[in-house]
Parts: structure tokens; C-alpha cells; sequence
């Protein structure tokens, strides 16, 4: 096992290779977590949640969640754990008024902001600036201004992702009451979160509706008003972008990639593929 952390005033940046490790009742910091290679398993009050690469998951600070790693393979796993007062000014810094910010005591500082604790793509600028702290971190470098400066950028990223998949799909429901769109998008994030912690298995729409405590035709209606798509196109599209994971990242053959991913069919995997990234899995290896 490996393992770099590195405190930047009172944030930290975690970054660990290992095939074993358990680490429960974690909380006081925002996190955002990936893994960049293998798998991590996560539980959050009832919530059991699997973070593969291509996402990262991000939690508040008073969430008390554990985070287990059990792999035949190495996993390696990279976290920004953020301090409280590190959000609360950030956010104050963004929102408010120019003309306010240098009066460090404001009273709309005194609040500590709470997100959608979610599954997230890893996609943008957002994947640039992980990926790019992770490399800094690996290679042992301590720079508090850099690093610093990259941790702000990670806040920048994360809220300008966070209006795209949370505030414009809670738009995007057809409700009036602004409090039942929030509640609404809060159980499909939990559905979609199933649905991705569990792609590569059998699953029913009847159980991704009982973990989002909606009804079957209530959770398809409110799914694609908010992803643009049903969940069984969404779970299609997840595993095939794992399947562009392995193929890119492992020696694994199409028919083993197949079987990984969940799919039945190596024939109708290969059209898919095709049809969706307009190459076959053979030319995108």
C-alpha cells in the first residue's frame, strides 16, 4: 500500500494505491473522492453506493459515511477533503457582492452550504484539474500556493458541474412548487446513483423505484424529464462508457469486456458501440 497526504491549511489531499483498506465513520470535511483505477465501496446511512472510474462522489461535512476497498486488483484512489470555513468563504466570495467582500465578518458567511450528495461524471474541466492535482501529488509535490490555487479550482469546477446536473435537471421538472422539484431530484439522484453503483448486475426498475421511494411510472415520467433519457437507456450508456474504460485501460478481451460491463450479447454490444461512438471496439482499442 501507498499512501500522500498532504494538508493545505486545514483541507487535505488524500491520495492511496491499495488492495485492502476500511475506513469508517468519516465526516467533518466536504469530500470529493474518484478512483482512477478498480473500484470503492461506499455506505451512507442505508445508501450502499460503488464508485468506479469516469465518476467521483461528492459528500457534505456533517455526512458520517465508510469507505471500504476489498480487490483482487490494485485500486487507486485520489480525495479532496475540504474544511467547512474553506466552502463558506468560497461561496461567499462567489455570490456575494463585490462591493462586500472585504468585510471578512458578513453575516451570510455564518451559513455552511449543503449539496446533492451524488454520483457525479467526471468529465470537463473538472477531470483536468483532479487529474492534475492527483499527478502533482503523486510526484510529492508541497506547494501550498499551488496547491492552494488548485483547490479553489476544484470549487469552481465542482459548482459550475453542480448547476448542470443539478439545478438546470431540477429546472427541468414539471412541477411548480420549487421544494417538490428539490425533493424530486434528490430521489432520482439516489436512483441514478443505484443504478450506476450497480450497472454491471441484473437489475429491475422496480428496485431502482423502491431505493428512490417512488412509484414505477412516477420514476420513469420524473427520469427523463431530468436526464433526457429512461433508466434503462441511462444504465446502456453507462456501460458502455466502462466498456471504453477497459478497452483503453486493460488487456481484457471483448467477450471477458462484455460479461464485465453486464451486457448478454457480444453482437449487440458491437452495435451499440458502434452506434453510439461511431467506431467499433475493436478500432477503439
Amino acid at each position: 500500500m501507498s499512501l500522500s497526504r498532504i494538508v493545505v491549511n486545514k483541507n487535505e489531499i488524500v491520495s492511496e494505491s491499495t488492495y485492502d483498506a476500511h475506513y469508517r465513520d468519516l465526516t467533518g470535511k466536504y469530500a470529493i473522492n474518484i478512483v482512477s483505477s478498480g473500484q470503492a465501496s461506499y455506505t451512507i446511512g442505508k445508501r450502499q453506493l460503488t464508485l468506479f472510474p469516469g465518476s467521483f462522489i461528492f459528500l457534505n461535512h456533517d455526512t458520517s459515511y465508510s469507505n471500504k476497498i476489498d480487490s483482487a486488483v490494485q485500486v487507486n484512489t485520489f480525495s479532496v477533503l475540504f474544511d467547512p470555513d474553506f466552502v463558506r468563504d468560497f461561496e461567499y466570495s462567489v455570490v456575494a457582492k463585490t462591493s462586500t467582500l472585504l468585510d471578512r465578518f458578513a453575516s451570510d458567511k455564518n451559513g455552511k452550504p449543503l449539496f446533492v450528495e451524488s454520483i457525479y461524471p467526471l468529465q470537463g474541466d473538472m477531470r483536468f484539474t483532479l487529474s492534475h492535482l492527483k499527478k502533482h501529488i503523486d510526484n510529492g509535490m508541497d506547494d501550498q500556493l499551488l496547491l492552494s490555487e488548485y483547490l479553489h479550482h476544484c470549487l469552481l469546477n465542482y459548482y459550475d458541474l453542480y448547476h448542470s446536473e443539478v439545478t438546470d435537471r431540477e429546472a427541468s421538472l414539471k412541477f411548480l412548487n420549487k421544494s417538490t422539484k428539490s425533493e424530486i431530484l434528490k430521489r432520482l439522484s439516489i436512483a441514478k446513483d443505484y443504478i450506476i453503483s450497480n450497472y454491471n448486475k441484473n437489475i429491475h426498475l422496480e428496485d431502482i423505484a423502491q431505493m428512490a421511494c417512488l412509484s414505477v411510472n412516477h420514476l420513469l415520467r420524473t427520469f427523463k424529464q431530468a436526464y433526457h433519457q429512461s433508466p434503462h437507456q441511462f444504465l446502456t450508456n453507462f456501460r458502455l462508457q466502462q466498456a471504453k474504460y477497459y478497452l483503453k485501460n486493460t488487456d481484457y478481451p471483448i467477450n471477458e469486456i462484455v460479461d464485465i460491463v453486464g451486457f448478454e450479447c457480444p453482437s449487440s454490444f458491437i452495435r451499440l458501440f458502434k452506434n453510439s461512438f461511431k467506431i467499433t471496439p475493436g478500432k477503439y482499442r
